[in-house]
């Protein structure tokens, strides 16, 4: 892995550090979990050959002892609160994933994949792909409104939406699983064209809400272990296991372990 400080396991610095730090890619985690955009974000770094330094990424609530929103400084400094924000050198922070894919293909090695085609025919299926996995009402925002709770609320929780999330994440299913359909039958791997794409990197990774990922690819931790158990709880809701084939799993292992660092690096505590 090209990151900064990776020992044994990786060292998180402060969200002030990150933010005063003049140089470098700093993104922020929750040590131990794979939230999906902070973890898709550390796979397209990973192929871009950039190394990232990583800094915690405050938890949601109040803080019990000062009674104050331990995500205020997070607003402050982005205006916003959600996982994960990207630092790079002494520009603004980058917090939509089209545009922290943008940075990452600007200031990624010399030699690595281009992520974003050159064809322009390609580049819209590509980015196509990645709204109905990444954007609003997609497969991750439906993922979320399923069932209610803090992050649940904040995307949009209501009965009727919940009631109509899983149809419509078997739909962003559904689509991907013709496509690469379509693509085997041309001989391609791949989403997009006969090459890695960033569609790849976010399906591969955002396709583990709604699988049972093997421990070689995401491994258990104290911090992640509920989470990885709902992921799977998904998989069999009627409506998703209609359209869940074997397609998705295949590209998912696929991607991640041929280009991708499996296990995931986590930090956190290991089961």
């Amino acid at each position: 892995m090209t990151e900064a400080g990776k020992g044994d396991a990786p060292v998180f610095i402060s969200l002030e550090e990150a933010a005063a730090l003049k140089n470098g890619t700093r993104i922020t985690f929750i040590p131990g979990v794979q939230a999906l955009y902070a973890e898709a974000l550390k796979n397209i770094c990973f192929v871009k050959g950039i190394p990232v330094i990583r800094a915690l990424h405050p938890m949601m609530g109040v803080d019990k002892e000062t009674g104050e929103d331990r995500q205020k400084r997070l607003f402050e400094l982005t205006s916003q609160s959600s996982l994960p924000t990207m630092f790079y050198n002494e520009e603004r922070p980058r917090n939509v994933w089209i545009e922290q894919l943008s940075l990452a293909e600007q200031i990624g090695g010399m030699d690595s994949p281009a992520l974003i085609p050159a064809d322009m025919a390609q580049r819209v299926e590509m980015f196509g792909l990645c709204a109905v996995v990444l954007g609003e009402d997609g497969l991750v925002w439906n993922m979320r409104i399923m069932n209610d709770g803090p992050l649940g609320r904040k995307y949009g929780y209501s009965d009727d939406a919940s009631e109509a999330a899983p149809g419509k994440v078997a739909e962003v299913i559904a689509l991907l699983d013709h496509r690469l359909q379509q693509q085997a039958q041309r001989g391609s791997a791949y989403l997009v064209g006969g090459s890695l794409t960033a569609a790849d990197i976010y399906c591969a990774t955002m396709s583990m809400c709604i699988t049972d990922t093997p421990p070689e690819i995401m491994p258990a931790t104290q911090q992640n272990q509920g989470m990885l158990k709902f992921f799977a709880a998904n998989a069999k809701v009627p409506a998703i296991a209609e359209a869940l084939s074997g397609r998705i799993t295949e590209h998912q292992r696929y991607i991640l372990t041929t280009y991708c660092e499996t296990p995931a690096v986590l930090g956190g505590s290991p089961l």
